[in-house]
């Protein structure tokens, strides 16, 4: 059911398309067995196989590599339609898609030939990392350390916490300080391309030195993996440094800041999905359920929770495609990413709670849909950097921008 999806989005043809095709896939395979793989948290491999014979893992590779060679903007529409479906699927490709824009922005010819054209595939799927156990939001704070070894090789040590697809990954874009001594302290940080085992929790091998504890528990987002990362003398060849070592080295923060920026509206997508689909269920149900004789919807309590919902999703998704439509352009859209990831992502928190409120006791029962919504909206929250971070972000470009 798409009760609220004719929207004005000003689509190419193009867009129109593949959007089309990714909401009727959305309706076949994702949203009647998202309830199973999120009760079981299982991985949901039937879906992802499917998604590699549909082309979503190369979305934005370039056509010489293998992918389709589409844009920020489309690829944000297509994550809002797998969104729309569960957020735990569109989380599979996310990391994926930020390590390829990585590797495209930053990488050396020689990694683009290595590692794209099966990224493209999904043969081989990409994680990042940047957080740890004993920091949030200050990445400066990052402890993983990468030491030179006589060999030129760099031995990596250290513990990594939150990373999503970080068992069946098979390449994860690690940030590791490699500079102690380095002021500013993001001076002294490197992107490594490290390659590890898909589904090993012990690496063995060319990848000793790297365990992915269980996977952590979690409210919600589930189906998809977040784990730890434990380096204990992994050792990485200089050359998977991303960039190289002489172009790379100690200038990973501001690669993996600027892959940030792209991330933030990857995660606005998201937010833009559920909250569509909150919209969507609430819709139908305050059609359906009655109330002192007649539809709830006709009450102008649930009236306003309705407008209130339309009128957030479809802020939300225009904040959200104009900040990638200036990344595309070439464009500064740091601030903008930061306002759509900010409003986005309140909005499928806000969207999937009146829902809830809407379908009232039946909403937390665990046979309605919204009850999962309810336990994944708050990820988008945190993820890509939390809500206050982002309003520090924007205020502080916002004086930039407009110093007197």
């Amino acid at each position: 059911m798409a009760v609220a999806s004719d929207i004005y989005s000003e689509k190419t043809d193009e867009q129109r398309a593949i959007t089309e095709m990714v909401r009727q896939f959305a309706e076949e395979q994702i949203i009647p067995n998202a309830e199973h793989y999120d009760h079981e948290d299982l991985y949901p491999e039937p879906i992802v196989e499917q998604m590699k014979e549909l082309g979503l893992f190369g979305v934005t590779i370039p056509e010489e590599y293998g992918g389709m060679g589409l844009d920020l903007t489309t690829y944000a529409m297509i994550v809002e339609e797998l969104s729309r479906g569960w957020i735990s699927i569109s989380g599979v490709i996310n990391t994926h898609f930020i390590g390829s824009y990585l590797l495209m922005r930053f990488g050396s010819d020689e990694q683009r030939r290595k590692y794209l054209p099966r990224m493209a595939t999904g043969e081989i799927r990409a994680a990042f990392s940047l957080s740890e156990p004993e920091l949030g939001s200050d990445v400066q704070a990052i402890k993983t350390s990468a030491t030179k070894q006589a060999d030129g090789s760099y031995e990596i040590n250290g513990q990594k916490m939150w990373v999503t697809n970080g068992l069946m990954s098979s390449l994860v874009f690690v940030l590791v300080k490699t500079d102690p001594q380095a002021q500013p302290r993001h001076r002294g940080f490197t992107c490594f391309i490290v390659e590890k085992e898909a589904g090993a929790q012990e690496n063995t091998g060319p990848y000793a030195g790297l365990k992915v504890p269980p996977k952590i528990k979690k409210m919600g987002y589930k189906g998809v993996e977040s784990t730890e990362l434990v380096f204990e003398g992994y050792r990485c060849p200089a050359e998977n440094i991303l960039g190289g070592e002489e172009q790379g080295l100690n200038r990973g923060f501001a690669q993996m800041m600027d892959a940030l920026e792209v991330g933030r509206v990857n995660v606005a997508a998201r937010g833009v999905g559920i909250a569509q689909r909150a919209l969507e269920l609430a819709l139908r149900y305050a059609q359906e359920r009655k109330s002192f004789g007649k539809p709830i919807a006709e009450h102008q309590a649930i009236l306003f929770k309705l407008a209130d919902m339309g009128t957030q999703v479809q802020a939300a998704r225009l904040m959200t495609l104009r900040a990638a439509r200036m990344k595309d352009a070439g464009e500064r859209s740091d601030m903008e990413a930061g306002m759509a990831k900010l409003f986005a992502s309140e909005t499928g928190r806000f969207c999937v709670e009146e829902c809830l409120r809407i379908h009232g006791g039946y909403g937390y029962s665990k046979e309605y849909e919204i009850e999962r919504l309810y336990r994944d909206a708050p990820l988008l929250l945190i993820g890509e950097g939390t809500s206050e971070i982002q309003r520090m972000v924007i205020g502080r470009k916002l004086l930039e921008r407009n110093r007197i």
